[in-house]
Parts: structure tokens; sequence; C-alpha cells
């Protein structure tokens, strides 16, 4: 009677950490930050054009970055090493993509 105590109690504690483990292993991975920067309707030949897209791939950069508080100095560098990273990135992509009109997809690993 004693040992069946035990395995049931054992049992039971089983269960319950199983039960409580679950949730934390089953938590999804982080999303990825994306945006879509549309280059069809931009003369990439003109001075102009070129400087909507760059204007356009900096304004996602910001978007996919996110922002830090003022008061978060790590959260702030953070922010501006993810800028500076996106958006070398998406102008790199963004010269091959936008000469054919397609879009250019900027992203963030955060």
């Amino acid at each position: 009677m004693k040992q069946t105590l035990k395995i049931i109690a054992f049992s039971a504690l089983a269960t319950a950490a199983v039960i409580k483990a679950v949730p934390a292993l089953a938590e999804p991975a982080p999303a990825q930050n994306v945006s879509i920067v549309h280059t069809s309707d931009l003369d990439l030949g003109s001075k102009w054009g070129r400087a909507v897209l760059d204007h356009r791939l900096v304004t996602a950069a910001f978007e996919v970055c996110g922002t830090a508080s003022n008061v978060d100095l790590a959260g702030q560098n953070k922010v501006r090493a993810c800028r500076a990273d996106v958006l070398a990135k998406a102008r790199a992509e963004g010269g091959q993509l936008a000469s054919r009109g397609a879009p250019i997809t900027v992203a963030s690993g955060q």
C-alpha cells in the first residue's frame, strides 16, 4: 500500500511538471519585423527618384527596428545598430531590385 501511494505521488508530481513546462516549450520564435518598399513608381535614372527611394528605405528601417525609451541607452544603441544594419542591407538589395521595379523587402531580425 505504501509503495502504491509513492507511485501515485510521483506520477502526480511528474505530470504537474510536464503540464507546467508545456507553455514555455511551446512559445513561438520571435517574429521578424518586415516592411515592403515599392519602387515601381520611381524613375531611378533621376536624382529625385533615387532620393525618394532612399527616403522610403530609411522610413522602412525605422518601422522595422522600432524605438527605445529615451532613458534606455542600451536599447537606443541596439535600435541605432539595427537601423544601420537593416538600411545597409536594404540599400544593397535595393540597387538590384529597384532597377527592375520589384519591391524591396526590409526586415529586422530582432
